[in-house]
């Protein structure tokens, strides 16, 4: 594993690029929207109140809980070999790669390095991020359904009952919901099946034309598939049923903070399908090209979330709220914990090796 071409791809200056493109696609929308005489009405009816307070800080505890879930589950997979204090690292890190990265550019890999470089293996850190995509893609892959029959496709779809727009909505939402169940089963085959199989069939696939500048990074995915199989096919149910709580726990959390934060200022009365939406918008995000999906999360929330509140202009003010709560926080613990953690376990290690051989 190159470590250093790894780090190229991402640098804490980033963070003024989603920031940008967020707040730049927030402004239009929000100048857009208060051309409408109705939104200028609309935020009359906002009260920052003492009730706001404590809503406000009932989502953030709500995202407490979720990073709480994810650092409970990196030390069930770790079988408590990271400290609470490495699984917050590792967890912080990896959520501002995230943050600064479209989806799926060296994530998995970066991933590895905070683990490896907290103390694990190569062959068990690999096994560790393998994991959570794992039990990540299983809790989309259980909730989606379920939610679906419980709120029905109108409800689930349907903008302001509009259903030419829940058609496409609910195409986006089944395209990202088959390539994730499509990823799931391929991963499920490959880790506790036949993962040499499952390797020269992906390996196959890469060696055709057009697919071809992409087989350096699809042999190392299935490396990653091979040696995550050895570790991963030794556990017990009880184990994957703990680390299925955590990431359970973790989502779930996630997802209450919009609920919290709607109450902070409005009245919600369908609870459990503004969960639904949420759920439904994160599967849609998966298109985004930008860094952390910033841009197209605050146009799908505006718009798909719009209906619980009383004009698109707020929409858009609560789009922002959101993200404030659920992004940019990541953008800044990882500028500050990053070049830290780069000096500790690179350069401090570096130098030493250094002295060693003089």
């Amino acid at each position: 594993m190159n470590e250093t071409q790894e780090f190229s791809k991402v640098n804490s200056n980033k963070i003024i690029y989603p920031i940008l493109i967020g707040l730049g696609v927030a402004t239009y929308m929000l100048w857009d929207s208060l051309r409408n005489p109705e939104t200028i009405k609309a935020f009359l009816l906002v009260e920052f109140t003492w009730n706001s307070i404590l809503w406000l800080f009932i989502a953030a505890l709500f995202m407490a809980g979720r990073d709480l879930g994810y650092i409970i589950r990196i030390r069930i997979l770790s079988d408590n070999q990271l400290s609470w204090r490495k699984a917050f690292r590792i967890i912080m890190l990896w959520e501002f790669t995230s943050a600064v990265t479209p989806s799926a550019v060296g994530g998995t890999s970066l991933a590895i390095i905070f683990v490896n470089r907290e103390g694990l293996n190569i062959g068990k850190s690999t096994a560790l991020v393998m994991a959570t995509s794992f039990l990540d893609e299983i809790y989309f892959i259980i909730m989606f359904p379920l939610l679906f029959f419980i709120v029905g496709f109108d409800s689930l779809f349907a903008i302001g009952g509009d259903v030419a727009y829940a058609k496409e909505f609910m195409w986006i939402a089944l395209t990202g919901y088959f390539v994730k169940l499509g990823y799931i089963i391929l991963l499920t085959y490959g880790l506790f099946q036949n993962p040499k199989g499952l390797k020269w069939l992906i390996m196959k696939i890469f060696r055709i034309g057009f697919l071809r500048k992409w087989y350096r990074n699809a042999y190392k995915a299935t490396d990653d598939i091979v040696s995550s199989s050895i570790e991963l096919r030794k556990k017990s149910i009880g184990f994957w049923l703990k680390a299925f709580f955590s990431t359970f726990f973790s989502w779930t959390s996630r997802y209450w903070v919009v609920n919290a934060l709607f109450l902070a200022f409005f009245v919600v009365n369908q609870h459990t399908l503004l969960f639904a939406r949420q759920l439904v918008m994160w599967i849609m995000m998966l298109i985004s090209p930008t860094p952390g999906g910033s841009g197209f999360s605050e146009f799908v929330f505006s718009n798909y979330l719009g209906d619980f509140l009383p004009a698109a202009g707020i929409a858009v003010v609560m789009a922002v709220l959101w993200r404030l709560f659920t992004y940019y926080p990541y953008l800044f613990i990882g500028a500050i914990i990053l070049p830290k953690w780069i000096k500790e376990k690179f350069l401090n290690k570096n130098t030493l090796k250094s002295k060693e051989k003089n």
